[in-house]
């Protein structure tokens, strides 16, 4: 199946009617972006490129695609022989997988004729809306969680496919696994798991689920222990390992007093090795109180798998350069919408991380046109992900991983809070003689 009907209908009829009017091989220029960050957000971070990259080798048009738009009448004969014959021949910057992002940063550049890029707004926007979002709740869940260990567990909570995405977007900003099989063998992501309550419930006691569960996995398991009495479950737990147990789960209660209650029984009963696994509905804020309290472990479902409150980036996909004649070679005359709270900064953009001395993040500086001036010690942060069609931007997802870890420790000690507040730090525009711009997604 290809991803080329993962679109709008309207991407199709502006191609078709763009046709009508010689324009649709103009050569022209659209940015992703976004105008602002989920209320209280301090960053964003960027994911979903990889996927994105991918579906972009799938985007094409087979005859089940051309039948279907020719009898919904949204084709007609010249369009039906452009799509037949569709492929991306263009060329695409964008911030790498795992980069922080901030309001006006452009995540993507697309450069083509216009009816080349018009048709991948849909796609792309899905992708990195939907993946951006769950890696930016993701990250700030690692940040509270001090490096200890957080496990995505929230495939049950969410669309089946958008599950997948969701647990190789959290790995991205610092997850450590997933119980997701389908991302383990899609995208390696490292996958986890024991039992559930029902597993304890399906043996005649609790006794016989344990040395089921042992026999079966080993001694360096981890045992859910609140199904009945969790005291007795942990003496029982120790008991059938000689205190050799990898973990004990808590999975409700008051997490934070049950697990110095359990860490005070394991280390009376000599399991001082046996490690807290804490779970149920945990967010950011559930983790950051959980921080003092003797927990080595998170998994997170809900929260994680649905943005933890923003499901969506709100990204946007503007068209912001273009030419006025199919000619090649011809200028890029910059273009912006002057909607009222929904506008756009025309002209193509250039984007670096400002950092000071210390190699802390100061500023998001964007050049319209043209490259900012070096600020002597800025991070250019576009990259080329397609060239003349060709993709080669693809990347090993640990490459996306290591890339979020140094980039979220560049920032500022503000970036940290997980109250609400201010962009870490400000997005500055540029026009190429080095004015500033008015930036309408500048915080007032």
């Amino acid at each position: 199946m290809t991803s080329a009907l993962l679109t709008d209908h309207y991407e199709l009829t502006m191609v078709r009617a763009a046709m009508t009017s010689q324009t649709a091989d103009r050569r022209s220029v659209f940015e992703l972006f976004g105008r602002r960050l989920p209320e209280g957000r301090r960053y964003g971070v960027v994911a979903g490129v990889g996927r994105a990259l991918r579906a972009l080798a799938d985007f094409r048009f087979d005859g089940a695609d051309i039948d279907f738009l020719i009898e919904a009448g949204i084709a007609d004969e010249q369009l039906v022989d452009w799509l037949v014959n569709y492929r991306f021949t263009g060329n695409i910057w964008g911030y790498p997988e795992g980069e922080v992002y901030f309001p006006g940063s452009p995540i993507v550049v697309v450069e083509s004729t216009f009816a080349e890029a018009c048709l991948l707004e849909t796609v792309l926007l899905s992708i990195y809306n939907h993946d951006s979002a769950i890696a930016s709740a993701a990250s700030r869940m690692t940040m509270m969680a001090g490096g200890r260990p957080c496990s995505e567990m929230g495939s049950r909570r969410t669309h089946e496919r958008s599950a997948v995405a969701a647990a190789r977007a959290s790995y991205v900003a610092g997850f450590s696994a997933t119980s997701n099989l389908a991302a383990g063998r899609e995208w390696g992501v490292p996958t986890m798991g024991t039992a559930a309550h029902s597993f304890t419930l399906l043996h005649d006691t609790e006794t016989d689920a344990f040395r089921a569960q042992l026999a079966s996995l080993g001694v360096g398991t981890t045992l859910l222990v609140d199904t009945y009495d969790t005291e007795r479950a942990v003496a029982e737990a120790v008991r059938l390992t000689d205190g050799q147990l990898g973990s004990v789960r808590l999975d409700s209660g008051d997490l934070g007093i049950i697990a110095r209650q359990v860490r005070d029984q394991l280390d009376d009963l000599g399991a001082a090795g046996t490690r807290i696994i804490v779970t149920s509905d945990l967010d950011e804020w559930q983790i950051a109180a959980l921080r003092g309290s003797p927990v080595d472990g998170f998994g997170v479902g809900t929260s994680v798998v649905t943005g933890s409150g923003h499901p969506t980036c709100g990204f946007v996909y503007k068209l912001v350069a273009r030419a006025d004649s199919a000619d090649p070679d011809a200028e890029l005359l910059p273009v912006e919408k002057k909607s009222k709270n929904k506008g756009s900064v025309g002209g193509r953009k250039f984007a670096v991380r400002r950092l000071d001395a210390q190699g802390l993040a100061e500023a998001e500086i964007v050049g319209i046109s043209a490259a900012p001036a070096d600020g002597g010690n800025d991070r250019a942060l576009l990259v080329p992900l397609v060239v003349d069609g060709d993709i080669v931007g693809e990347e090993p997802l640990q490459a996306a991983r290591e890339r979020h870890e140094r980039s979220r420790a560049e920032l500022p000690v503000s970036a940290w809070r997980i109250s609400k507040g201010e962009p870490a730090i400000p997005t500055i525009m540029l026009e190429s003689d080095g004015d500033l711009v008015h930036n309408p997604y500048a915080s007032t």
